[in-house]
């Protein structure tokens, strides 16, 4: 009860702080004061060894591919004698616009039909791939809002609207859409382990959040108006719209401490699996569900359980670890903390005294050692090292430093053991969500410079090709050549399907 309070309190100042924020730049005043990082995971990586210098990057000449040779010649003085020539490699870019008139045949067949020549592949609509797929990059990756996309494209000579652009960006993009879905499918079904954020995000001038869901080769966002428990599971059935009563249903619910003979109800019924929200809120109706009035609210946790049914009746997260920075949401499953944002409640803590600020630093400095030696425990795991960590963990979060709110800090840390010494089971797990963090600041970005989004689908389009974007950078794809392979540009690399590398990947990991 208490540890609840304590992440109410949190949660409230967190938002009071927010709201300070956002009335102060109203203002014109100043904001928050920024508070700099603790640094505890660059200061606790080994030290480099020091080796042999590396090698320089090499001649640029035989990285580039040659495209025009031209020839300059010199008025030489009459007597001289021609000594061959020097090279002085110039890298261009060459953007104009180009027209095509596709002038295709029509025949009349001897039945009477009239045949008509089809055009060529990629070619969609009056714009072709290459311009499509330079809208694409300069938006998502690049960026770029849209009245500066369209001021670039018509200083380029191209004639086109911002409504056509903004058509560009959001019609026909189903393609991208389902690679997106489909990729989170193949990190949830094969991946050892994610790590989860989310962030604020404007929809339609409402708030909303944007959750982030990925590891090392995949990421994927999903922009909702909530950021409960049972959004979370919606995201994370990834595209599934069904509800399923089976054992890992039940036995969430029996966790969550839902009353037993609501689960009998549930377990007993013939009707198990229901292919969407209102054929499942009917069931709970006709179980007499809905009118009961007792705590835990039984339609909430029945629902939560009955989605948590169809991610593992689907296949996913069999067998992941979901790393978290300790949002409620997140605590489902197989369940770790982020190390740094465990520490970084006693960084920010506020001392008064010097004896509290000794005791603070002290505290600090034993966190800092023991992440170390957590991070050489994942490269060699043992049972003795194992017994070791848990029982100085003990000593380290146990501890009474004579500063009141420390204490009551290491003792709600504490509490969370078993979530922050998951890596000791599963060294192969993370020890923070530094990765999640990092993906999530396109959309921050994105959010700073465009605003929020008015449509469903242009809300769906900016978060699948951010995602396909930061998954292609994690799988070592240019995005360019990507949206080239996808949008038919001729002479691009094939690139196959994303999901199909991040299996590969995450069951090789």
């Amino acid at each position: 009860m208490v540890i609840k309070q304590f992440e109410m309190i949190a949660e409230l100042q967190r938002t009071v702080g927010a709201l300070r924020d956002e009335i102060a730049r109203l203002k014109g005043g100043p904001g928050r004061p920024t508070i700099k990082p603790s640094g505890m995971e660059k200061a606790t990586e080994p030290p480099k060894a020091v080796g042999p210098q590396r090698p320089g990057r090499g001649p640029t000449k035989t990285k580039l591919t040659i495209h025009e040779e031209k020839t300059v010649k010199v008025a030489a003085p009459p007597g001289s004698r021609f000594k061959g020539y020097t090279s002085f490699i110039v890298q261009d870019l060459i953007l104009r616009s180009h027209v095509v008139d596709f002038r295709c045949e029509r025949w009349l067949t001897p039945d009477g039909t009239l045949l008509t020549a089809a055009l060529p592949d990629g070619i969609e609509g009056h714009f072709g791939p290459e311009l499509r797929r330079f809208i694409l990059a300069q938006y998502h990756q690049g960026q770029v809002t849209v009245p500066r996309l369209v001021e670039t494209l018509q200083a380029f000579g191209i004639f086109i609207s911002k409504r056509q652009v903004v058509r560009l960006l959001n019609e026909g993009q189903e393609r991208f859409l389902d690679e997106a879905n489909a990729v989170l499918r193949a990190g949830l079904s094969s991946a050892a382990w994610i790590t989860v954020d989310d962030t604020g995000a404007r929809h339609q001038a409402k708030n909303g959040f944007c959750t982030q869901i990925g590891n090392a080769h995949f990421t994927w966002f999903g922009t909702t108006a909530s950021k409960n428990r049972a959004n979370f599971l919606e995201l994370l059935r990834a595209g599934y719209g069904d509800y399923v009563i089976n054992a890992e249903a039940l036995d969430y619910m029996r966790q969550r401490n839902l009353a037993g003979h609501v689960i009998t109800r549930l377990a007993d019924h013939r009707d198990r699996q229901f292919s969407d929200q209102n054929a499942f809120s009917a069931h709970l109706k006709k179980l007499d569900l809905t009118d009961l009035k007792v705590n835990p609210d039984p339609v909430e946790i029945a629902t939560e359980g009955a989605l948590w049914g169809s991610i593992k009746a689907h296949g996913l997260l069999a067998n992941t670890v979901i790393v978290s920075d300790d949002a409620g949401q997140f605590n489902l499953g197989e369940h770790g903390l982020c190390w740094v944002h465990a520490e970084r409640l006693v960084h920010k803590l506020d001392a008064f005294t010097d004896e509290n600020r000794k005791a603070q630093r002290h505290i600090r400095g034993l966190i800092w050692r023991f992440y170390r030696d957590l991070k050489a425990y994942r490269l060699a795991p043992s049972k003795k090292r194992k017994a070791s960590l848990t029982a100085r963990f003990d000593r380290i979060f146990m501890r009474q430093t004579g500063f009141v709110t420390l204490d009551r800090l290491l003792k709600r840390l504490h509490a969370n053991k078993a979530e922050l010494l998951k890596v000791l089971e599963r060294p192969e797990i993370p020890l923070h969500t530094n990765g999640s963090e990092n993906d999530i600041r396109s959309q921050v970005t994105k959010r700073k410079v465009s605003g929020g989004t008015r449509s469903d689908v242009g809300r769906d389009c900016r978060d699948a090709f951010l995602a396909l974007a930061k998954t292609c950078k994690k799988l070592g794809i240019v995005f360019w050549d990507y949206l080239g392979s996808r949008l038919g540009v001729p002479g691009q690399p094939n690139v196959p399907g994303l999901a199909e590398i991040v299996n590969h990947r995450c069951a090789s990991a």
